[in-house]
């Protein structure tokens, strides 16, 4: 048995729970600027949805696998398999694995490390600077860029590591969930090799969370057991006609990466030039600089809600949706650093 299984779980958090800190701070919930998530806060256009979405069953036979493999870059449909989101693979996946050692960064995305030790799994801390794995490890789960620490590894060592994971019998999980605005960084493919599975989501880069799509890509033999343990349907029709039609617009991916890279900056700029340490990526900054804790509350205290990570005590910013929002959190933070920190 496996020890780490039969303790209580620690409850996991997001960002996003904006209710709960109106009901914290006293702030009423339409008042907060939430920059807790990654989600890119000018989203996707979507074209009015078609009443045969609404009226019949999703088919697969609709072409929404192979869009993805286009976009995505995979080898083919068949290395694709559309799911509920990435949180319903992140749930499934371990129990498909061989019950081992995986290795995991200390932080990263919250979800994965319960979810393998649910399973069964042992899991060990990952050194993502390493070059070798750990002759222990059998699997390892790499959030590229990570989040929330927007360390992202290059693809010429995650394709070493899945090298070296794959002569063992294991596998290298790669979760790309904000890789959109990188796209040449991606594993996508080379998901026609055994040992290798991309988790890849429209809902950061898109604006579309609400969807709650995401994608699986790796071998057909595993996405054939997937598919078995989800069950049929996992996509409704209106989430597909969304997520093909962002697809298929290269026109606005081109001027979203070019307009999210200046915002990213921007962001970065913004609180470097409170001597924040920071990293970033086009989507969110991250600070575990020694004050971080004090800054989220204090922000907090004015309306604004960012995402505090109590283990390390840093924090992270999602992006400001206009040029209101950036005076806001521009003037709010001079106010917290001058009158708190």
């Amino acid at each position: 048995m496996n020890p780490s299984i039969d303790r209580p779980a620690a409850a996991v958090t997001h960002g996003g729970n904006l209710h709960e800190a109106a009901t914290r701070y006293g702030i009423p919930y339409g008042e907060w600027l939430d920059l807790s998530t990654g989600i890119n806060p000018h989203g996707y256009p979507v074209p009015p949805v078609p009443a045969d979405a609404w009226r019949r069953l999703p088919d697969d036979g609709d072409g929404f696998a192979a869009c993805a493999a286009r976009y995505y870059g995979a080898p083919d449909a068949a290395h694709v398999l559309p799911v509920a989101g990435s949180q319903a693979a992140i749930r499934a996946l371990p129990a498909l694995l061989p019950r081992a050692v995986v290795g995991i960064a200390p932080l990263t995305y919250s979800e994965y490390a319960p979810a393998f030790e649910r399973a069964g799994h042992r899991v060990v801390p990952l050194d993502v600077q390493c070059d070798t794995l750990p002759d222990a490890l059998t699997h390892a789960v790499v959030v590229n860029p990570n989040n929330p620490t927007a360390e992202h590894l290059g693809a010429a060592k995650l394709l070493e590591w899945h090298a070296q994971l794959r002569t063992r019998g294991g596998t290298l999980l790669v979760d790309e969930a904000f890789a959109d605005t990188l796209p040449g960084g991606s594993l996508a493919g080379s998901t026609n090799w055994d040992g290798l599975i991309v988790l890849r989501s429209p809902g950061k880069f898109f604006g579309l969370a609400g969807v709650r799509a995401g994608f699986v890509l790796g071998a057909p033999s595993l996405l054939a057991d997937l598919r078995r343990t989800l069950g049929a349907w996992t996509v409704s029709g209106p989430a597909r006609h969304a997520v093909k039609a962002a697809f298929e617009d290269s026109a606005w991916q081109r001027a979203m990466r070019t307009r999210l890279e200046a915002d990213g900056i921007r962001l970065v700029k913004l609180l470097r030039a409170h001597d924040f340490a920071t990293r970033g990526t086009p989507l969110f900054a991250w600070s575990d600089d020694p004050r971080a804790a004090a800054l989220h509350d204090a922000l907090a205290r004015r309306g604004i809600w960012t995402r505090l990570f109590q283990a390390s005590g840093s924090v992270r910013f999602g992006l400001p949706a206009s040029d209101a929002e950036w005076i806001r959190l521009e003037e709010n933070l001079n106010d917290s650093m001058r009158n708190t920190l």
